[in-house]
């Protein structure tokens, strides 16, 4: 994990599978900052 790529550089490896999983962690990890940066909306009475 540590030598993880940033989001816009390309895919290097060749295998299908290994692409695929690959994509799965870069997508987890989107959504994981997207969550950390969305704000919590409370509604007031």
């Amino acid at each position: 994990m540590r030598c993880l790529k940033s989001f816009g550089e390309r895919i290097a490896l060749r295998d299908p599978d290994r692409q695929t999983a690959e994509i799965h962690i870069r997508a987890a990890l989107m959504n994981r900052f997207n969550a950390l940066g969305t704000a919590e909306t409370e509604r007031v009475s």
